[in-house]
């Protein structure tokens, strides 16, 4: 079984929390882990799991995840298993927005199951780009989605 994890990043925040899920979801798929530019032209229905992620800037997706949710066409991704994550400011989600709930959405409009909900991971300090909280939360929610994916048949 193939998996791909999306990200977008500004300073390497984002990139570290996608290596984490990458590296928890390695031990039971073969994983890829690709900033957005890297997949736009990819064929990502041919995945048995696709996770996107990036920071959360004005309310939601950057321009470059708007640009890779835009091109998933409505039930292109039927059945695919999916999850969507943000980093973002520790506001409440009322004045930050979130990109992982767009991504979702996109997500779900293109045939994706998710399989948890939207998660956000939180940006303390901008000079941070590990905190090990965060990264210790990262690899908690990478564990929950693979405990809850399918389990293949044949």
């Amino acid at each position: 079984m193939r998996g791909l994890v999306i990200f977008d990043t500004r300073t390497g925040y984002t990139q570290a929390i996608a290596t984490t899920i990458g590296e928890v979801l390695s031990g039971s798929l073969e994983i890829q882990v690709v900033p957005v530019r890297a997949a736009l032209h990819a064929a990502l229905g041919d995945f048995d799991l696709l996770v996107i992620g990036g920071p959360t800037e004005a309310h939601g997706a950057t321009p470059a995840l708007r640009e890779l949710l835009g091109g998933l066409g409505e039930g292109t991704l039927d059945g695919v298993p999916a999850a969507a994550f943000d980093t973002r400011l520790h506001w409440p989600k009322l004045l930050s927005g979130s990109a992982a709930e767009e991504a979702a959405r996109a997500l779900e409009a293109a045939g994706c199951r998710l399989l948890l909900p939207p998660e956000s991971f939180f940006v303390h300090d901008r000079a941070d780009l590990a905190d090990p909280a965060e990264l210790g939360r990262a690899r908690a929610w990478a564990m929950r989605l693979d405990a809850a994916l399918p389990v293949p048949v044949g």
